[in-house]
C-alpha cells in the first residue's frame, strides 16, 4: 500500500502516493525547465539534482520562471 504525501507546489497544496523526482514534477506540470529556478525545501536546488530528488511528505517547491522582455 502506498503512503499518500502531501507537499506545496507554489504555495498550492498537491497529493500524490507516486514516487516523483523533481524533473519528473516539471514535466507534469508542463513547466519549461530552460528558463527557471527551483528551490527545495526553501534551498535552491541545482538542475543536476532533479532527476535523483525525489519528492517526500510535506515537501516545500517554489518554481520561478525567467521572462526576457525590453
Amino acid at each position: 500500500m502506498s503512503q499518500i504525501k502531501q507537499f506545496l507546489l507554489n504555495g498550492e497544496t498537491y497529493y500524490t502516493t507516486q514516487k516523483i523526482n523533481l524533473f519528473d514534477l516539471l514535466i507534469y506540470f508542463s513547466y519549461n525547465d530552460t528558463f527557471l529556478v527551483l528551490e527545495h525545501n526553501r534551498l535552491l536546488c541545482d538542475k543536476v539534482n532533479w532527476n535523483s530528488t525525489f519528492l517526500q511528505d510535506q515537501d516545500r517547491i517554489e518554481i520561478v520562471t525567467i521572462v526576457g522582455g525590453g
